[in-house]
């Protein structure tokens, strides 16, 4: 992770939180590289991370500790808010960037009567916290109900940036609930297909619709 000072375009941005650059102290700009974890479940998290570039996943551990669950995908909106909400400084998921990754970090302690006060955020805040809600409903759908290649084809879609998909791949197969071996086989296929080709570290999307096709079901 980097950190720099905040130029005047990016403090402008947190004009659109309904905030006043003039009333905030302490914000600075961080930024993760592709795979890197920006925040772990149970660590302290005392900052409100404000999305300004890039994809990142959010997930919570499984039973075992080990496997991280999908809970949704977030490339715009506030990290932290949950916690904030919860008056909890300990982080609830784990974040992983997708893509590098780009936000204002805005620490909590000497900012927080402010925040708390301010109804117009706290109210931008709530309607950003309903929407993760219906994330997470979905993607726990996806994971219950549909058919293995469907919930590979969604999963990519859902969590590739400008049509490049990179992840752990062991990661992938824990997460929509399949063998690694089975989600390897189903990803050589949408290569065969002429749906993705192997690209470095990750898979470029040659097909968008087609593979929007199979992640709605039309195998």
């Amino acid at each position: 992770m980097q950190k720099k000072s905040l130029n005047v375009k990016q403090e402008q941005i947190l004009a659109e939180w309904n905030l006043a650059k003039d009333h905030l102290r302490g914000c600075e700009l961080w930024q993760f590289e592709q795979r890197e974890t920006i925040i772990t479940q149970g660590a302290l998290l005392d900052r409100l991370l404000f999305v300004l570039s890039g994809k990142a996943k959010v997930c919570t551990l499984a039973d075992n500790g080990k496997n991280l669950v999908l809970a949704y995908y977030i490339s715009e909106g506030i990290i932290g808010d949950m916690e904030f909400a919860m008056r909890k400084d300990e982080a609830e998921t784990t974040m992983v960037a997708l893509s590098d990754f780009q936000c204002i970090a805005l620490p909590i302690l000497p900012n927080e009567a402010y925040l708390r006060q301010n109804s117009l955020f706290m109210n931008t805040m709530a309607q950003g916290l309903a929407e993760k809600l219906q994330l997470s409903s979905e993607n726990f759908l996806s994971a219950a109900f549909y058919p293995g290649k469907q919930r590979l084809c969604d999963y990519i879609l859902q969590s590739a940036y400008k049509n490049f998909f990179s992840d752990n791949l062991t990661d992938v197969a824990a997460t929509i609930g399949m063998s690694y071996r089975h989600m390897f086989r189903l990803l050589n296929d949408l290569i065969t297909n002429g749906v993705l080709t192997k690209v470095g570290n990750g898979y470029e999307i040659l097909q968008p619709d087609q593979l929007q096709r199979f992640a709605k079901g039309y195998l």
